[in-house]
């Protein structure tokens, strides 16, 4: 402690930063991954901003800083990362830009790079004074503006032309946090009073019964009823799953990519009693957050680590009355969430997302009841990923057809109904992440 205490104020959050921004940028970790190790310090809260934000605008702001580097690659990967959130703690904070420089020096020595101290307080300061210049050359591209690569930007213009620019805005916002509250324990309202009560602000959405949204962030710890079950974290957008899904009582249902169980609990508030709740995953470090999840939620379901393209290793042979897939994909509608999506994520994966997915669902549609329904979802806002998809399983099944589900505007206002489904776009009307719906059922096979 009295070693920290002799830096500049700010100085140990820029570099803690800085190494969770070079482990997402330069070895390809996650965000969340990267701020683990700083669950635990007291400026837990100042390093997890500072980085969000920081990759929220890295690829606008580092195209600048590199040009004031004369070998960029040279430059050891935390000293390159801690330079973006010096910049972006000067360009989008309201710390003084002078206070930021010294403060970054300190953090050099901080990360056990004191030689470079000269190189980040030179370069610092010719950001300071040229920043409007360096940030002018990237913004005279869509992409470098927004902070998106350039594959992304061409994807979103081809499949929304008329909402890339809200789209992008959209991506770049500070996400609200967003609680689902169990109807069958409490009422909305009456746990709005509850945040009231102490000093909490919350407000409820207006096309989603079990919704509150925040005015301000809180550790979730922090929320009345969170440790009992009362509430949980999951954005408007995913709790139409339950809803469209329309699971009755004594229904078998199958969560077919349950982890980390925010839809399973929803879907087990939503129908306490159900016949059977089985949620599996093929992720079993995933899998043990379900548990965890439900635990806290007081709620049972059958949860197994399974593959659901490999029916013969968990499947009984009993048809389910209702299955929900949501499936792996390219996260594009919930980047407000995870900026990390940004640099992370490659033209090339949306090919191998979109094989997974047709896998996925031809397996879980076997599965189906006769009768039975079967809704799909995505938190992307690629159409290769969502009614291509479909459509592809409806051409190759004649016992598929598409389900009666409601107009897009009447499940959140400014959804976009799709050929087949429909489409939550990530800010605009609804207030919510990105997420497409597709529902289906089986009927007599060739009728």
């Amino acid at each position: 402690m009295a070693e920290r205490s002799r830096w500049a104020p700010g100085a140990a959050a820029l570099a803690d930063a800085a190494r969770a921004v070079s482990a997402v940028a330069f070895d390809g970790r996650s965000t969340e991954d990267a701020l683990r190790a700083y669950e635990e310090s007291s400026q837990r809260a100042a390093i997890r901003a500072i980085a969000l934000g920081s990759l929220r605008w890295y690829l606008r702001l580092a195209p600048a800083v590199d040009g004031l580097l004369s070998r960029p690659q040279a430059v050891a990967s935390e000293i390159r990362a801690l330079l973006v959130v010096s910049a972006h703690q000067i360009e989008y904070s309201r710390n003084a830009p002078e206070a930021t420089a010294h403060a970054a020096v300190d953090a050099t020595r901080i990360l056990g790079q004191g030689r470079a101290s000269g190189l980040v307080n030179a370069v610092l300061r010719r950001f300071v004074a040229e920043r409007t210049s360096l940030l002018g050359r990237v913004d005279r591209k869509l992409a470098g503006r927004t902070a998106h690569p350039q594959w992304l930007v061409k994807l979103l213009e081809q499949a929304w032309p008329e909402s890339v620019d809200s789209i992008l805005e959209a991506n770049n916002e500070h996400p609200p946090l967003v609680l689902r509250v169990d109807l069958t324990r409490k009422s909305r309202a009456a746990y709005i009073e509850e945040l009231a009560a102490a000093d909490i602000v919350g407000s409820p959405f207006d096309w989603a019964p079990a919704a509150v949204r925040l005015d301000r962030p809180i550790a979730v710890t922090l929320l009345p009823g969170f440790r009992e079950g009362t509430v949980s974290v999951q954005d408007a957008g995913a709790q139409l799953a339950a809803k469209l899904l329309d699971a009755q009582p004594r229904m078998r249902v199958m969560d077919a990519c349950a982890a980390p169980g925010g839809k399973t609990g929803h879907l087990l508030e939503h129908t306490p009693d159900l016949a059977e709740l089985v949620a599996i995953d093929v992720d079993a470090g995933r899998v043990a957050r379900i548990q965890e999840n439900l635990e806290r939620l007081g709620r049972n379901a059958l949860v197994q680590v399974a593959d659901v393209r490999d029916p013969a290793t968990f499947w009984d042979g009993r048809p389910f009355d209702r299955i929900l897939v949501d499936a792996p994909c390219s996260s594009t509608g919930v980047i407000r969430r995870h900026p990390d999506i940004k640099l992370l994520r490659r033209a090339t994966d949306i090919p191998s997302f979109v094989a997974v997915q047709e896998q996925i669902l031809r397996s879980a549609f076997s599965m189906l009841a006769s009768g039975g329904r079967l809704v799909y979802c995505t938190c992307s806002v690629m159409p290769a990923e969502n009614e291509e998809v479909v459509e592809r399983l409806l051409a190759a099944e004649s016992s598929a057809r598409v389900a009666a589900m409601p107009p897009a505007t009447d499940l959140a206002p400014g959804a976009r109904d799709k050929r087949i489904g429909i489409q939550l776009i990530p800010g605009s009307q609804a207030a919510s992440d990105g997420f497409y719906y597709a529902c289906l059922e089986k009927t007599t096979a060739g009728t």
